[in-house]
């Protein structure tokens, strides 16, 4: 998984140009997120190493968080292409499994969560739901789909979470982070 640095520059390029062209979008995720911020939030949760163990000890976390709060959600912790973790909570929709996917390859496209990428294109006055040069059948701008990063090595894998509005899968999923990372814990 190599991060595009470029291509989220041509993409904002692309939206403003798009956003010329077409109404204003209907529809927009009520939270949003300074990019400055979820910028540093991805600089920090980072992995000194990342394996198997590691995917079933954060998939844990991530059961045990959606199971205390009653989220109907279904998570996913990939390696590479590697499905090394997976769940569906009671109530979850099999729509989720397409959404984990869609959310996936936008980050393995951009190399950042899939809600800084939606923040990117709100902010820059597009539509989440139409970025130029992505096929929205196989990418999603919302929320849930974050890096795995290891220092030194890069972006190596994805954790996701679907099934809540966009805002909340990406709380869940940093959340989730910062626990098994102790990042915001007092000595």
């Amino acid at each position: 998984m190599m991060r595009h640095a470029g291509f989220a520059s041509c993409l904002l390029l692309s939206v403003a140009a798009a956003v010329a062209q077409q109404a204003p979008p209907s529809s927009a995720m009520n939270t949003t997120m300074s990019l400055d911020a979820l910028l540093q939030e991805e600089r920090q949760l980072q992995f000194d190493r990342f394996d198997g163990d590691t995917a079933a000890a954060l998939g844990a976390a991530l059961v045990a968080r959606a199971r205390s709060a009653s989220r109907p959600v279904t998570l996913e912790i990939r390696l590479g292409e590697t499905v090394v973790f997976a769940h569906a909570m009671p109530g979850a929709s099999p729509d989720h499994a397409d959404w984990i996917r869609r959310k996936n390859n936008l980050v393995r496209r951009t190399g950042h969560s899939s809600f800084y990428t939606h923040n990117e294109v709100r902010q820059a006055g597009g539509d989440h739901d139409k970025l130029p040069g992505l096929d929205m059948r196989d990418h999603a701008a919302h929320g849930g789909a974050y890096p795995i990063v290891v220092r030194g090595r890069g972006a190596v894998g994805t954790v996701t979470v679907s099934g809540l509005p966009g805002a909340d899968d990406h709380a869940l999923v940093v959340a989730a982070l910062k626990d098994h990372l102790h990042i915001g814990e007092q000595p």
